[in-house]
């Protein structure tokens, strides 16, 4: 039954004289008042919110505040927010980066000195709890227009066999014509690579002898000395290295093509590390071997970590480099080979593939690694996968593993075209993996077209999403204050409370501990509808409380005492006052999320049984299902109430 508000409220409301003075003087604004105060007043009345659920506003201490380009989850129950320089290149310039973290219980924060920036990175959960954070910013986009001197890639050869050589950032590379070019960072050259072959000698003996050197090469973004026309060029040509001598001079050199002033995109860093959850602090490891900006990290089946995408070191996207992390040795090795626009939505699926569902955030050409497919890492082999309307809109879209994960069904939610196209789609789709030949099949519509749409596994199995814009960044005002729930078992959406923040490129959202949703960030290019005064990073963050925890009040199930990990038969038991009001169990794994791309998230349905005051859930032991790392564990009642989550370790 809608609700109504009552005949002495209506009156106290809209009636009396001074009312209808106000409102022959401006009836428009009047009404509007009055139509915001019973909206007000309607979503504070518990039978709104039992239906629909409520938001509210975190109070941020200003020094605190931040432009929040990604958002993860830690295992101590607070959330970790970086900024770098948080898409401000007077941040950047200043080398003023920015990391945060809050306690959603106590609302309490916390600075964190962030030695690189992090801007744009990749990040993903590493099995013992920390955060993997790799890549970033290394120089910020100069639009066309904007060039005032000509650069570009500049490939350094080394022809010594015997000795690698670094150059330092301020290099200088001359050109055949006396034109001369600056180097932006450092670069090491390899050792060239010697080949032998093993012959005999004359004196009858077997020797090897050398008979061939393959020059070592390396990639360092240049830019014109001076100013003008002379510096333009599209031809290749061999570069002198300025203050080399000798056989150094000999055998380093530089090899450049393309050196224009068109629009410069940004250049990521090879930088990593891992985030201590326990002592807040960052701990660097081994850098990549590419340098990355907009890659996706996808935590594996044996605890590693695949790195793919990016832009690199000139701001080209990564062709197809990708690499692994291993954390026991904090190192990085080659990975399989493959080329994907940037922030790829890749998924570990039931056997070990990874499903890419074709959902990105943008950088890399219309026509190409667009399509989704399932990538067998072993053999490289990667299979397309059909269905998808709308496939020209996949950009800024997002995607899910649906709830429990054991059915093995991922969806696509929303996006829009390429770049900055006007383009939004309101498809959804789902996709079922356990069938011989998957492809996707159309799901309900959203309300609207929606880029940039945050989506959120929730512990009763339905998927919370929020926010987005139809049109690229909000441009014409075009946030869309609307949440709604997604119900798998029933394939519909169902409405939630209005938010009051808009949010679009740059926000992220994800689920705490105690069954809220939290929501951070947003970067609109204007602050007008009319597109004519520039926008302001969101700093506000809003707190969206479900449904559920209104209907139950205080009355929701509990754990009591346990253990931290599971036993080596994927077995915890935990005390409870009421096992019998228990009837499932779900583990979750912490988000990790960026640029509306979220490859963490994910539900595990467990096994459950019950004594008289304890409850043991059997967690299933396949790691391509249940990737080792922490995992919040919650129970949930038979009003689909979930309790507060425990923290558990999956090895």
């Amino acid at each position: 039954m809608a609700y109504r508000p009552s005949k002495n409220f209506k009156k106290t409301l809209l009636g009396g004289g001074a009312f209808l003075a106000l409102a022959g003087l401006n009836a428009p604004a009047a009404l509007s008042f009055a139509e915001e105060k019973y909206h007000a007043y309607k979503i504070s009345q518990p039978g709104y919110q039992a239906r629909f659920g409520s938001w509210k506003l975190v109070d941020v201490p200003e020094k605190y505040r931040l432009n929040a380009i990604h958002a993860a989850l830690l295992h101590t129950g607070k959330v970790l927010l970086i900024a770098g320089s948080g898409n401000d290149q007077k941040n950047f310039d200043a080398g003023s980066f920015s990391t945060i973290v809050w306690d959603p219980v106590n609302n309490t924060f916390k600075d964190v000195p962030t030695p690189e920036d992090f801007f744009c990175a990749g990040h993903a959960q590493l099995p013992d709890g920390r955060l993997l954070v790799a890549g970033g910013t290394a120089r910020y986009e100069v639009l066309d227009g904007e060039v005032k001197r000509a650069g570009g890639a500049m490939r350094v050869k080394n022809e010594s066999p015997d000795k690698a050589v670094t150059l330092k950032k301020g290099t200088v590379f001359r050109s055949p014509s006396g034109v001369e070019y600056v180097s932006k960072f450092d670069v090491t050259v390899p050792k060239a690579k010697r080949e032998f072959e093993v012959g005999y000698h004359a004196s009858g003996k077997m020797k090897p002898w050398e008979t061939k050197v393959t020059a070592a090469e390396a990639r360092v973004f240049v830019e014109a000395v001076q100013e003008g026309p002379q510096a333009l060029t599209t031809q290749a040509a061999q570069y002198e290295i300025v203050g080399l001598a000798g056989k150094d001079a000999d055998n380093v050199y530089g090899l450049a093509q393309k050196l224009t002033t068109e629009k410069q995109d940004f250049q990521g860093i090879k930088a990593a590390y891992e985030f201590d959850p326990v002592q807040e602090k960052y701990v660097p490891a081994s850098p990549m071997k590419d340098a990355r900006w907009y890659p996706t990290l996808v935590a594996l089946q044996d605890g590693r970590v695949l790195a793919v995408s990016g832009l690199n070191d000139v701001g080209d996207v990564v062709p197809g480099d990708n690499e692994i992390y291993d954390p026991e040795t904090r190192k990085w090795s080659k990975g399989p080979f493959r080329y994907f626009p940037t922030y790829p939505a890749l998924f570990l699926t039931k056997g070990g593939k990874l499903l890419y569902t074709g959902s990105n955030a943008g950088y890399g050409p219309a026509d190409k690694g667009r399509e989704p497919g399932i990538w067998d890492l072993e053999t490289n082999a990667f299979t397309p996968v059909r269905g998808l309307t709308d496939p020209d809109q996949l950009e800024t879209s997002a995607s899910v593993i649906l709830p429990p994960a054991q059915d093995q069904k991922v969806m696509v939610l929303g996006g829009g075209g390429v770049g900055e196209s006007d383009k939004s789609t309101a498809r959804t789709a789902v996709i079922d993996l356990k069938e011989d030949n998957p492809v996707f099949r159309e799901g309900p519509d959203l309300p609207q077209g929606t880029r940039y749409l945050s989506s959120v596994l929730m512990p009763d199995d339905t998927v919370f999403t929020s926010g987005g814009s139809r049109d690229y960044r909000g441009r014409g005002a075009s946030d869309i204050l609307k949440a709604q729930f997604y119900d798998p078992a029933e394939g519909v959406f169902r409405p939630a409370a209005d938010p009051t923040v808009g949010r679009n490129y740059h926000s992220e959202a994800l689920l705490l501990p105690d069954g809220r949703v939290a929501t951070f960030g947003s970067d609109p290019l204007f602050g007008d509808a009319d597109n004519t005064r520039l926008g302001t990073f969101e700093q506000r963050v809003e707190v969206f409380t479900p449904p559920y925890l209104h209907r139950a009040g205080g009355n929701r199930p509990a754990l009591g005492d346990g253990p931290q990990e599971i036993d080596q038969n994927g077995r915890a038991t935990f005390t409870a006052e009421d096992p019998g009001s228990i009837v499932k169990a779900r583990l979750m794994r912490p988000s990790a999320v960026t640029h509306t791309t979220d490859v963490e998230q994910r539900s595990i349905e467990l096994e459950l049984q019950k004594t008289d005051d304890s409850v043991t859930v059997t967690v299933p032991k396949d790691r391509t299902l249940v990737p080792p790392g922490w995992y919040m564990l919650f129970v949930l009642d038979g009003e689909g109430t979930p309790s507060a989550a425990k923290w558990i370790q999956v090895k």
